[in-house]
C-alpha cells in the first residue's frame, strides 16, 4: 500500500518532534513514523530494580563491535525517543564550542555557523521545552536575549549544603537548565528523573513538548511501530521517492515531497547506508563518504563523593553543575569539560552499576552517604570512528579520543570534592554501552566534499532529504546535546518553510 504526504519525518525524538512542531502551523500534511510505541504508565516506571537491574525498558537489539563482540546499547525506542529517559538537562553549547578549539589530543574543528546564528533558535527551544534555569550563575554561559521563562528547579536542603561547600572552595556551582515540571514529576512518585521513564507530564520531553504541540494540528499524524527499512530515490537519484517501512508485519510505502530522517545518530546513519542504490552505491546522501563517520559519544565518568558524617536525604538531587574546568583557563591549558549532579543514586541503582558483585545492604549503605556526579569531556570527530552496516546489522567502531583531558577533569574534580570535605571519592568511566550522547555521523557543513548536510540540515546530494537529529552535530562539545538538536531542527524548519514560500 502506498500513501502520500507533504512531509514524512522518521523518528519522534527531539530532532523529529521539534521539526514537526516548526512545520505543523503551515498546514502541511505531515506523517511521523516512529519505530516504537507509546510508553504506558505501569508500576515499573518508578521501580529502580525493574529499570536498572532488570532492564525492563531496554531494547533487545544488539549491535556488533569491530572487535567481534555483540553488545546491548543503551538506546530506547518509544514515542519521544531517548528523551523519555533523559536527565532533562537542556544546555546551550558555549560560544567557544562553535569555534575551532585546541584540545590535549587534537583539535575540535568548529562549526560553519556561530553561536549568534543559533541563539534565536535556542530561545525558541527553551520556550518549547519550558526550561527552568537562571542566567548569570555560570560564568561560561553565553549571552541570552531573554531570561529563562521559569525559575530554576530548587535545590533540596542537602544539595543546597553541597552548593555552599563547593562555593567555599572556590568553585562556581550553577543551576542546571532543566526541562522538568517538578510538582508533576513528584506527584507520581518521590524519585529522581535521571534515566527514569517519563509516563506523565513531569519531564517536558520530545513527546510532552514539541510532539504534543505538532499533533494538535489536524494534518499531523503519528504512525507507531513503523520500522523504516530503506529509502528509495527516483531515477535521477536526486530525490527520495518513497519511504519503505514495516508495520505489523506488512511492508508499506509512503511518498512525500520532503523526507526527514531523525532516528538518532546511529540509526539514521544505518538507514541511509542501507538505502544504497545504483545512484548512491555507498549509501544515500553519501557523496562525501562521510556518512556514518565522525561518530562521537562523549567521554563520561560517574563519580561518587562520599561523606560518612552526613547522609544524603535528597529525593531527586539533580539541580546543580559547575563548569570551572570547561574552558582552557586551568593549569593544563586545555578545555576539560562539564561536571553535573546525577539523579539521586539509590542502593538498587548503585548495585546495578557496581563494578563487581556487591550485597544489597552494602550498596544501600554506600548510597546513603553518596552524592553522584556525571563528568563529561569532549570526544573529537574522527572519520575512522564510524557506524557501518554488514548483512543488515549495525557495526560500531568507536575510536575514543581526548581521554587525557577527561582524566585531567577527573583529577581536578576529585581534588575539589576532597577539598570540599568528602574523604571518599570513587569513579567509574563509561564505555560504548553508554550511548545517550551519540552524534556526528552525518555532519553539517558548507563543503559537500567534507559534510553530509548543509547548515540548514539539507542533504548536499538529495534535494528533498533533511536530517535533523544528533547526526548533524559537527562537534560534541562537553555538555548535553538535547537543546542544540532542538535548536537546529527549528532552524531547519524555518528554512524549509522559507524555501516553500520562495517556490510559491
Amino acid at each position: 500500500m502506498t500513501t502520500t504526504a507533504d512531509v514524512v519525518i522518521i523518528g519522534s525524538g527531539i530532532g523529529g518532534a521539534s521539526l514537526a512542531h516548526s512545520l505543523a502551523p503551515s498546514g502541511l500534511r505531515i506523517v511521523i513514523l516512529e519505530r516504537g510505541d507509546y510508553l504506558t504508565d505501569t508500576p515499573q516506571a518508578r521501580d529502580d530494580v525493574a529499570i536498572f537491574q532488570q532492564g525492563f525498558y531496554r531494547s533487545a537489539e544488539e549491535w556488533l563491535g569491530t572487535d567481534g563482540q555483540s553488545f546491548l546499547p543503551g538506546n530506547y525506542y518509544y514515542v519521544g525517543g531517548n528523551s523519555k529517559f533523559f536527565g532533562a538537562v537542556m544546555y546551550r553549547y558555549r560560544r567557544q564550542d562553535f569555534e575551532p578549539r585546541a584540545h590535549m589530543d587534537g583539535v575540535s574543528p568548529g562549526w560553519p555557523i556561530s553561536y549568534e546564528d543559533l541563539s534565536p533558535w535556542y530561545d525558541q527551544a527553551e520556550a518549547i521545552f519550558r526550561v527552568r534555569g537562571s542566567v548569570g550563575q555560570d560564568p561560561t554561559e553565553p549571552r541570552h536575549a531573554h531570561s529563562y521563562g521559569y525559575p530554576p528547579v530548587p535545590d533540596e536542603p542537602a544539595i543546597a549544603a553541597i552548593r555552599r561547600r563547593l562555593e567555599g572552595v572556590g568553585v562556581h556551582p550553577s543551576a542546571l537548565p532543566l526541562a522538568i515540571d517538578l510538582d508533576a514529576w513528584l506527584e507520581r512518585a518521590k524519585t529522581g528523573w535521571d534515566a527514569f521513564p517519563n509516563t506523565g507530564q513531569g519531564k517536558i520531553d520530545a513527546e510532552v513538548g514539541p510532539l504534543a504541540s505538532a499533533l494538535a494540528h489536524s494534518k499531523v499524524s503519528l504512525v507507531t511501530r513503523a520500522n523504516v527499512s530503506r529509502l528509495e530515490t527516483d531515477e535521477s537519484g536526486r530525490r527520495v521517492a518513497a519511504v519503505i517501512y514495516v508495520k505489523d508485519g506488512v511492508e508499506q510505502r509512503l511518498s512525500a515531497g520532503l523526507v526527514v530522517v531523525a532516528a538518532g545518530a546511529v540509526q539514521s546513519a544505518a538507514l541511509l547506508l542501507r538505502s544504497a542504490s545504483r545512484a548512491h552505491p555507498t549509501g544515500l546522501a553519501n557523496g562525501s563518504d562521510q556518512l556514518g563517520r565522525n561518530f562521537m559519544n562523549h567521554n563520561t565518568t560517574a563519580m561518587l563523593a562520599i561523606d560518612p558524617r552526613r547522609p544524603n536525604d535528597s529525593i531527586y538531587q539533580k539541580t546543580i553543575a559547575f563548569n570551572d574546568f570547561y574552558n582552557e583557563d586551568n593549569e593544563y591549558g586545555f578545555p576539560l569539560g562539564n561536571v553535573q549532579l546525577l539523579g539521586r543514586i539509590t542502593g538498587n541503582i548503585l548495585k546495578a552499576n557496581f563494578p563487581g558483585p556487591a550485597p544489597g545492604w552494602f550498596t544501600k549503605l554506600l548510597a546513603r552517604y553518596a552524592y553522584g556526579w556525571f563528568l563529561t569531556s569532549e570526544d573529537l570527530p574522527n572519520p575512522e570512528s564510524r557506524v557501518m552496516v554488514r548483512d543488515g546489522r549495525i557495526v560500531m567502531h568507536w575510536v575514543r579520543s581526548n581521554m587525557r583531558a577527561h582524566e585531567a577533569l577527573i583529577a581536578k574534580t576529585r581534588a575539589v570534592m576532597r577539598k570540599a570535605g568528602f574523604p571518599i571519592v570513587l569513579t567509574h568511566t563509561f564505555g560504548r554501552r553508554t550511548t545517550s550522547h551519540q552524534c556526528g555521523t552525518a555532519r553539517l557543513g558548507d563543503d559537500p566534499q567534507t559534510s553530509v548536510v548543509d547548515p540548514d540540515c539539507r542533504s548536499h546530494d538529495v534535494e528533498n532529504l533533511y536530517i535533523t537529529d544528533a547526526s548533524v552535530l559537527p562537534t560534541s562539545a562537553a555538555v548535553n546535546p538535547a537543546l542544540t538538536i532542538a535548536a537546529l531542527a527549528l532552524k531547519a524548519g524555518a528554512s524549509i518553510l522559507g524555501r516553500r514560500k520562495g517556490i510559491a
